[in-house]
């Protein structure tokens, strides 16, 4: 029975080590990093807001300037329209 448990544990710790990992690459990259003028703090207060990266690409300008300054908004905006524009 010892022995049974030690294996259990064993792949337990394998399978919460392989979840942190993809989290943490998953956390790691954002659309929204890939924007001019959006670091990390700005993602994370936009995230903290709106909620979601849906939520965020679903606001208008004014809604992205009440958290961001006008420009920052405006390129947001212009990164998740830009194909809708076609």
């Amino acid at each position: 029975l010892h022995v049974v448990q030690k294996i259990r544990d064993e792949s337990h710790r394998f399978a919460i080590g392989y979840h942190r990992k993809r989290r943490e690459m998953r956390d790691r990259d954002s659309e929204l990093l890939t924007i001019p003028g959006v670091g990390a703090q700005t993602r994370q207060r936009l995230l903290t807001h709106f909620g979601s990266l849906r939520d965020v690409r679903e606001a208008t300008v004014e809604s992205l300037a009440a958290m961001v300054s006008s420009k920052t908004a405006e390129a947001i905006w212009q990164r998740f329209h830009e194909n809708s524009k076609l």
